[in-house]
């Protein structure tokens, strides 16, 4: 009896056991199938942020390339500006230009240079002189050259008897060293423009070959150019004749001198200010 109550707690016991086990096997099936759904799904967020971050660390690379990029042209363009000075207007020359000016000016009569108040007016007495000597040098008169700087634009005015003889469009041989000079300077500079204005006085002019001021002011504009594409090799499409007979005086034309003054060719550069004193 005692051994039969013995195996039936003994099988019982079993039982149980047996029980137990498989419902923690069941949950611990359970927890791994978790743990794995959430490593799967930690290694595919890991590998997301890898990306993100690559695409980040690249964009970073790209911003410091630039940035250094912009380091360098800023570098280059303050040693640039170190070695040009502005004008008052919008031209600039280089430091070793002003220098050799600043030769040229130690040239120059010292009340005229005392009138030179300004960087601006320096450049605008320099480039004058020089061109005024080289006409000197040739026989001509300095008196009838006059120099004009405003901004960007230089403006030479000529006086018709350094040009022309009185009614007439043919060019004098004394103009040659100017109109060479002239040529060297825009055959040096691809971009330069030039144009070429031709002014009377008001008497009245009428001729077989001109009819009135306008036509003597262009012809005597044209014949400059002609002369200036035919002998001097200049471009061309890189000039403008132009006439104005007797509407912009620089003075009244109320005295012989001042009808002089008022005849004259006008010719209008828009150059490199270093280039042009340089050639000069």
């Amino acid at each position: 009896m005692k051994k039969s109550i013995l195996f039936a707690t003994l099988i019982g016991m079993g039982l149980t056991v047996s029980c137990v086990s498989k419902k923690k096997y069941t949950e611990l099936e359970s927890n791994l199938f978790k743990t794995q759904s959430e490593l799967a799904s930690t290694n595919q967020e890991k590998a997301e942020l890898e990306e993100k971050m690559s695409a980040i660390e690249a964009r970073v690379a790209e911003y410091n390339s630039r940035i250094n990029s912009l380091r360098e042209t800023n570098d280059q363009l303050t040693e640039t500006n170190n070695g040009m000075l502005s004008l008052e207007g919008a031209a600039v020359m280089s430091k070793n230009s002003k220098a050799k000016m600043n030769e040229t000016l130690a040239k120059v009569d010292p009340a005229e240079l005392a009138q030179a108040k300004t960087l601006e007016d320096s450049v605008n007495l320099a480039i004058g002189h020089n061109i005024k000597q080289n006409i000197t040098e040739q026989g001509g008169d300095p008196d009838d050259i006059q120099i004009d700087i405003d901004q960007t634009v230089v403006m030479i005015s000529v006086s018709d008897k350094l040009l022309f003889n009185t009614g007439s469009y043919r060019i004098n041989s004394k103009a040659e060293p100017l109109l060479k000079k002239l040529a060297e300077v825009i055959n040096a500079e691809p971009s330069l423009q030039v144009m070429i204005e031709g002014h009377t006085d008001p008497r009245t002019i009428s001729t077989p070959a001109l009819e009135d001021n306008w036509d003597l002011s262009v012809k005597r504009a044209t014949s400059i150019v002609r002369e200036l594409q035919l002998k001097y090799q200049v471009a061309p499409e890189k000039m403008i004749a132009a006439g104005r007979a007797s509407y912009m005086p620089l003075v009244e034309n109320d005295s012989k001198e001042n009808m002089a003054l008022n005849r004259r060719t006008r010719i209008v550069l828009i150059p490199d200010l270093d280039m042009f004193f340089s050639m000069l």
